[in-house]
């Protein structure tokens, strides 16, 4: 069944004004499937092909010109070959066609590096994450409770094949990205080291990120440790959020949050295997609350905007889990509550922002795991009707 994707319409107008599209996102997102769905009539390639990528490689400027002439072309994991990006740029300029070329790329670090050398002005760059809970509720395949949607995850996958083994998909998925990402793309030759580094990141979901602390327990130094979390933010496996100053120098000086961009491949690397689990696994919260960020990082990509998302906590400790900025001076808040059932006390942390900051937020909400959604000045918003909310 086709899921539509909320970004599609973004896409389509955006590339009525630029000659190149760019979507970025992590590996089997459906970056592939959503691009042949919106330009069905261009010429599609993929560079993850070993014969094509070696044709390319050997004449980058032969292959644009014989597939870049009437229909358009799309390129399937473009960073494979640098080189053309550089000869993308004098066709583009030569053609003047909006929307011609589409590439795609799941290695963050790579395509925009080759974009702002070689394309800066000429295209329009946007991210695809994995399925939203607004985009499975639209096309009724959400689960029923929170805990069986953080064990699924959100990769399309998994939507198109319902008799897909949920643990296998993320075995495979986890071996499939050390394999092409990390040994072939980045050189990173101690493999076991990375994978058992991939688990204690797991093993911090949703707290504040302590690289001496890292590197210890996976016997790498701290810098390495710093330069593999890179890895694995631009490859879109994890996310940093940054604390929330009024002085913005220190969002800079601070340690950010880690969080995973799907749920379900945090649940593996924990060796979650099943919702129950979940259930009583003491990282419950922490998962949940890492689902519920990432629903907010994906809204702000699927409307083609920067996602201001912070978290805010005092010397004292009091925190909020997500702030937003609508401006310098107004503030969206959020706190993510893994409890079914409704308690009035998970409101306190919100009312504690506006007497320690003399401000009072422009939305301020409460995100939990039932199904009931209350009014007032703090809305009490279920996890699965994410849409209610003013973003």
């Amino acid at each position: 069944m086709f899921i539509k994707r909320k970004i599609s319409d973004k896409i389509l107008e955006h590339a009525k004004g630029y000659p190149v599209v760019a979507i970025t996102g992590p590996r089997q997102s459906g970056k592939s499937t959503l691009v042949k769905q919106l330009f069905p009539q261009h010429i599609y390639v993929t560079l993850e092909d070993l014969d094509i990528k070696a044709k390319v490689q050997a004449d980058p400027r032969g292959f644009l010109m014989s597939h870049g002439q009437d229909q358009g072309l799309i390129i399937d994991e473009a960073q494979q070959v640098p080189e053309l990006f550089s000869y993308l740029q004098g066709i583009v300029d030569q053609q003047k066609k909006n929307g011609f070329f589409v590439l795609t790329g799941s290695q963050n670090f790579l395509l925009h590096e080759k974009i702002t050398q070689s394309l800066a002005g000429r295209v329009a760059l946007f991210t695809l994450l994995p399925l939203s809970t607004q985009e499975l509720e639209e096309a009724k395949k959400l689960s029923a409770t929170s805990e069986d949607q953080i064990k699924k995850g959100f990769y399309p996958k998994l939507y198109d094949d319902v008799t897909l083994d949920v643990n296998f998909l993320y075995m495979t998925y986890v071996a499939t990205y050390i394999e092409r990402d990390v040994r072939n793309v980045l050189q990173i030759s101690d493999l076991v080291a990375f994978q058992k580094f991939m688990k204690l990141c797991a093993a911090r979901i949703g707290n504040i990120i302590n690289f001496a602390d890292l590197a210890r327990d996976c016997d790498i130094s701290p810098k390495t440790a710093q330069a593999w979390a890179s890895v694995l933010e631009a490859s879109y496996i994890i996310k940093f959020v940054h604390p929330f100053y009024k002085n913005f120098s220190k969002r800079l000086i601070k340690s950010p949050k880690l969080y995973f961009i799907d749920s379900g491949l945090a649940c593996y690397l924990l060796g979650i295997k099943t919702s129950q689990d979940l259930f009583l696994h003491e990282a419950r919260g922490a998962i949940f609350e890492s689902m519920i960020m990432m629903e907010i990082y994906k809204i702000y990509c699927n409307k083609a905007e920067n996602a201001p998302i912070y978290f805010w906590r005092t010397a004292q400790g009091q925190e909020i889990d997500c702030v937003m900025e609508k401006s310098f001076d107004q503030q969206i808040l959020v706190e993510m509550k893994a409890n079914a059932t409704w308690r009035q006390e998970f409101t306190s942390n919100l009312y504690d922002w506006e007497n320690i900051s003399g401000r009072k937020p422009v939305h301020a909400y409460v995100v939990y795991a039932g199904n009931n959604y209350f009014a007032g000045d703090v809305q009490a918003i279920p996890w699965n009707q994410m849409g209610r909310m003013q973003l």
